[in-house]
């Protein structure tokens, strides 16, 4: 069962039109939530970044309190002890072409079956980069085709993710992640101005485990001791190869990151 516009319906009348501008051009923005036996994890910090990723691409603000009641429809009628839920909401229907109609914006939720990710996963490094200056910059927009393109790359190369640097030479994210690095014993993690999305997990590893942001070259990424992503559904995950490039892994503070992720996650589902 899908919410869509107000409603639970099923998957196969779960209908959208061509027209709608998210399909058209791309204007729209998400979350991805992971739900545990039946409860989204960081909701509250999902939602608030949905709103800052509607406004900041021009589209009203959405209602958070439907956004929720819409969340917690779907979780009660797809039960599963881990989901990937799923909120997308686009600028509607508009005329063909890059400028917006004048119809409400569409909201629908999905939620699907995760696996849990594995403690160690390969990287590879990509020729394209991240453009920190661009308009939607720091955005999690449903524009992912340069993502869909960069991990096809990195599954070519037997890894699970791609990572950018910016249009400055310095590390930024991966596709759908982002990365921190060790360094001389120190924890430390790409500044949002990199281009780099303001991620959910990345925020709560940050608190918890005492990282620091600095600006680093891609090249950081064959001299750090240990590296490890962060996302909604990897948690802290350790990389033990980039490229051809080997990594101890989990190395000593990326076991503290996991473990400590854990504990405080288990603790309280909805961290503000």
């Amino acid at each position: 069962m899908i919410w869509l516009n107000g409603a639970l319906v099923a998957e196969a009348q779960a209908e959208v039109s061509v027209l709608d501008h998210g399909l058209t051009v791309g204007d729209g923005v998400f979350e991805t939530v992971k739900t545990i036996d039946g409860q989204a994890f960081a909701l509250t910090r999902h939602l608030d970044r949905l709103t800052r990723s509607a406004t900041g691409l021009g589209l009203p603000a959405p209602d958070l309190e439907e956004v929720r009641k819409a969340c917690q429809a779907v979780i009660d009628a797809n039960p599963m002890p881990l989901g990937r839920l799923r909120i997308t909401y686009t600028g509607g229907l508009a005329p063909l072409g890059s400028e917006r109609g004048h119809t409400t914006p569409t909201l629908a939720v999905a939620l699907g079956t995760a696996a849990r990710r594995a403690d160690t996963t390969a990287a590879a490094t990509v020729r394209w980069t991240r453009n920190e200056h661009s308009a939607v910059a720091g955005l999690k927009t449903t524009s992912y085709a340069e993502n869909v393109v960069a991990l096809a790359h990195a599954h070519r190369q037997g890894a699970t993710e791609a990572l950018f640097a910016n249009t400055a030479g310095q590390l930024c994210e991966g596709t759908g992640s982002n990365v921190f690095v060790v360094l001389g014993g120190k924890l430390l993690t790409p500044p949002l101005s990199s281009g780099c999305l303001a991620g959910v997990t990345r925020a709560l590893v940050a608190e918890w485990c005492g990282a620091e942001e600095a600006e680093l070259p891609y090249a950081v990424l064959r001299e750090a001791e240990e590296v490890f992503l962060t996302s909604t559904l990897r948690d802290v995950q350790a990389v033990a190869r980039i490229d051809e490039h080997e990594l101890a892994a989990p190395g000593p503070v990326t076991a503290r990151a996991m473990a400590l992720f854990a504990e405080r996650s288990a603790q309280d589902p909805d961290p503000r």
